[in-house]
């Protein structure tokens, strides 16, 4: 009898012991394990990162760092990790978080615009994902690449569609390059191909006009016209004459883009630049800026019409008077002339 007392016992206790150790169990790996009180919390993991740059990462976001340590090494992730974004939601447990850092790569939107160098546009792309900018910047000025895809140091700026694009942020430098080659053989498809052929341009003379016309109008509507008058230059061999080409040659001339010009000079128009377009004639060799789509489809879409002159409306601020002769263009020359010295524009 007293031995099976002892037998019992020492069966109850091996039974607590192991409802104990259940119940711990089950509370590591399915009990609610985080702190924050938004609905959900993102973490970068990034491409060089140890198990130990997780747990940094995660330290404000869990209220338990050892359960989920426990979890992470019987599941294999903490010698797994990941590169990327990934989400935790608030309330999950050790098993939901570490199902989502090892299999829910999260896409981040990649958006950029205007940019005037590469340097600027490396920057822009360095801080939506992880590659730092002068990773971004060694990858696209690849001498190799570039030939090998007919661009040139000039034309370079012209592979790259400002525009939304979603990628995983752990994208490398190269990858996200050769994604933006992709874009813009996607871009340039048969119709707009066609479109730039018919006018003898190729489609980095387009960008490179299209630059001209998104410097000269922020109105969208108006860059049709914009584009029709500067194709009518073209045409009769005239020169561009666009101010914002003598703006571009300055800042590039001091190697300052950050310099402010408000006003052309006349002294300004004698710098001896490819890019003044009031000394050469034709398109510059590369884009002054990084136009938007509106301002490329402009150009290949260009307003039908005689006009080859313009100024800025002073009635109209954001537009332009357009003219058809010399004579015309002088008379609108002398209002807008007249309201800049009234501002007091210098420089």
């Amino acid at each position: 009898m007293y031995i099976k007392r002892i037998l019992l016992i020492i069966v109850l206790a091996g039974l607590v012991a192991g409802g104990i150790f259940a119940y711990n169990v089950y509370g590591a790996i399915f009990n609610p394990n985080t702190v924050f009180n938004n609905d959900e919390a993102s973490i970068y993991i990034g491409s060089e990162d140890t198990f130990e740059d997780v747990k940094n990462s995660l330290e404000p976001l869990l209220e338990d760092m050892d359960t989920f340590v426990q979890i992470a090494n019987k599941k294999g992730y903490s010698s797994n990790i990941k590169a990327g974004k990934y989400s935790i939601r608030k309330g999950m447990n050790n098993n939901d978080i570490v199902n989502s850092l090892r299999s829910k790569n999260i896409p981040v939107k990649v958006a950029f615009n205007n940019q005037e160098r590469l340097a600027n546009l490396a920057g822009r792309i360095a801080s939506q994902i992880e590659p730092d900018s002068l990773t971004l910047l060694n990858a696209f000025q690849d001498e190799e690449f570039l030939r090998e895809n007919g661009f040139n140091s000039e034309t370079q700026m012209t592979m790259y569609i400002p525009n939304s694009y979603e990628f995983f942020w752990n994208t490398s430098a190269t990858k996200f390059r050769d994604r933006m080659l992709k874009e813009y053989h996607r871009f340039w498809n048969d119709d707009r191909r066609g479109k730039a052929k018919a006018l003898n341009l190729d489609p980095a003379e387009v960008v490179s006009l299209a630059a001209i016309v998104h410097k000269e109008t922020a109105k969208i509507d108006e860059r049709p016209r914009v584009a029709g008058l500067y194709l009518n230059r073209i045409r009769k061999g005239m020169l561009l004459q666009a101010d914002p080409t003598v703006i571009y040659a300055m800042k590039k001339h001091q190697n300052n883009f950050d310099l402010v010009i408000k006003r052309v000079l006349y002294a300004d128009l004698e710098l001896d630049s490819p890019y003044n377009t009031y000394k050469y004639r034709g398109v510059p060799p590369g884009p002054i800026t990084m136009p938007d789509i509106s301002a490329v489809d402009a150009v290949l879409n260009a307003e039908k019409h005689d006009y080859i002159y313009m100024v800025a409306n002073v009635e109209n601020f954001g537009y332009h008077k357009f003219a058809k002769t010399g004579a015309q263009h002088n008379q609108n020359k002398v209002q807008y002339i007249r309201w800049i010295n009234s501002q007091n524009i210098n420089r």
